[in-house]
């Protein structure tokens, strides 16, 4: 059965809404959705008064650490952490209060190789229960590729059930951002749902392209109830007009 998971992804230090492909490294061209008036704080204390469980605090780019911290201090346990997690800064961000990490670069080197023996090494050091493993992706030719540094870097990795079988030995779950669709409330990716939903052997959140409750709705039946979801752009709390933030909490506590 789907549920939806929160997200709180943050830019210099805010909670922002952002269009995916608009990521960059010297900020041109960024296209921002929404801007928060609240803290990364606030959004997450909602989140654990709502029983809204296996979120994700995403840090794009650098200045967020301190909001990251205040994020999963107001619940421990609570929420995954991503965004420049290493193995070196790993263990630090589980005992900042990260129910799990979420990593994608540090698993390829700087062409965009992957790097098994980096993902074998995390898993050994922090637990496969703690490591998810984020294989957001765009469209090409060839299916899904899995893209890196803030969705820019396309790697040697496709999304499909060679790659999601090799690598869910060491993960506990997979977090998948469909980069092309991110932020536009156009709809979901439904071929990329159906591929991972007749996968599905392990967790998995889909994120990407939800415009209204109907998206919800196609992504589990599409999935066979196999995928998770986050809802941004679209959502009433992130400025959104698509899709109620209590109705999603309503949809986790149906039976």
């Amino acid at each position: 059965m789907t549920k939806f998971r929160p997200c709180i992804d943050l830019h210099n230090g805010q909670v922002k809404q952002i269009v995916g492909g608009t990521l960059s490294d010297d900020g041109a061209g960024l296209k921002e959705n929404f801007v928060a008036e609240a803290s990364a704080e606030e959004f997450a204390q909602r989140y654990r008064e709502d029983g809204l469980g296996g979120g994700h605090v995403i840090q794009l780019g650098p200045g967020n650490r301190e909001a990251a911290l205040g994020a999963l201090g107001a619940w421990p346990g609570g929420m995954q952490l991503g965004g420049g997690v290493t193995i070196e800064n790993a263990e630090s961000w589980l005992e900042a209060g990260a129910s799990q990490v979420i990593v994608t670069s540090w698993l390829f080197d700087g062409d965009g190789v992957f790097r098994m023996d980096r993902l074998k090494e995390l898993s050994e050091a922090i637990g496969r229960e703690r490591l998810v493993v984020d294989l957001s992706c765009r469209r090409t030719e060839r299916g899904w590729t899995v893209a890196m540094n803030r969705w820019q870097t396309l790697t040697d990795v496709e999304v499909n059930e060679a790659s999601l079988d090799r690598m869910a030995e060491y993960c506990a779950e997979y977090l998948v951002h469909a980069a092309d669709v991110e932020g536009l409330c156009g709809g979901v990716d439904l071929e990329l749902v159906e591929l991972l939903g007749s996968w599905g052997k392990i967790p998995m959140t889909y994120a990407g392209g939800v415009g209204v409750m109907d998206d919800v709705l196609a992504v589990d039946r599409h999935s066979g109830g196999k995928l998770d979801l986050t809802v941004g752009s679209a959502l009433d709390i992130f400025g959104g007009s698509g899709v109620e933030y209590e109705a999603l909490v309503n949809w986790n506590r149906r039976e």
